[in-house]
């Protein structure tokens, strides 16, 4: 138990040491993507039609894509499981699937799933940059080449330390803001060369791969949290299973050794009787 103990007390100090690079990638990239989903949504409102596959319904009969994104490792409680569940539901509604896998854990998953997994790619291993512009362009080229209708992506949402939600969004097509009407410039002053049409086009690559690229670091921090917190609770169990063994240890030593002094007493007073 001592040295169960020590192992997850020194994961529970890798986690928490991890997790705080993992969280400042994560706030970094926020100001980045906050300001390109608000140039993406003023772009819709602003115009008219485009030409753009990204904007458009996917072949009819291909079937969906669904990235799911896990963590490499395990030792996370039940990170991995909740997200693996997760896909498991999606693809019993929906029948013919094909996945893309995010994590080591999502590609052992996915050998049980119905559907062909197209492609596989390490969570943190190596630039996770550079696999997310991968990535995006191997979906980019089978939404646009016919391979799939549309793209899911089914990932964990870091609400704090103590909570990781699994999300699952639409990524492609891109439909717009229902609730904002066309037309409408919602920052006044912003004006779009030579036009908008041409900034949405050169947009939405871009849109799509930092999209992914922030949820491969959401998912990267969260498991982190998830692994700390399961730690944690694992380092504190093991201490309460130590207490109740070492009482039990002691009791069973005092009723050893009163025993033993009840026979050597019991042999003196027969030796004085």
């Amino acid at each position: 138990m001592k040295n169960t103990q020590q192992i997850t007390k020194a994961m529970k100090q890798v986690a928490a040491a991890k997790i705080r690079r993992a969280e400042m990638l994560q706030r970094q990239s926020r100001p980045y993507a906050d300001a390109i989903g608000a140039m993406l949504r003023d772009l819709m409102a602003n115009v008219g039609s485009v030409d753009h596959p990204f904007m458009k319904p996917g072949r009819e009969g291909a079937p969906a894509g669904v990235i799911l994104m896990t963590a490499d490792k395990g030792l996370a409680g039940s990170f991995n499981a909740n997200l693996i569940r997760m896909a498991e539901i999606h693809g019993r509604d929906h029948g013919d699937l094909a996945w893309y896998a995010i994590g080591i854990k999502s590609r052992n998953a996915l050998r049980r799933q119905r559907g062909a997994t197209l492609q596989f790619w390490p969570l943190a291993q190596g630039d996770m940059f550079a696999n997310a512009r991968e990535l995006a362009q191997r979906v980019t080229d089978d939404f646009v080449g016919g391979k799939i209708s549309s793209l899911t992506l089914i990932s964990p949402q870091l609400v704090n330390m103590m909570t990781q939600r699994p999300e699952m969004r639409q990524i492609l097509p891109v439909t717009p803001d229902r609730d904002q009407p066309k037309g409408t410039n919602v920052q006044g002053a912003v004006e779009f060369e030579p036009s908008p049409e041409f900034v949405l086009g050169r947009l939405l690559p871009k849109y799509l791969e930092f999209t992914l690229y922030s949820a491969m670091l959401e998912t990267n921090a969260a498991f982190y949290a998830a692994q700390l917190i399961a730690m944690n609770n694992a380092t504190d169990n093991a201490k309460k299973l130590i207490d109740e063994n070492t009482v039990e240890m002691n009791k069973a030593r005092q009723a050893a050794i009163t025993k033993e002094i009840l026979e050597i007493v019991g042999g003196a007073e027969a030796l004085a009787g």
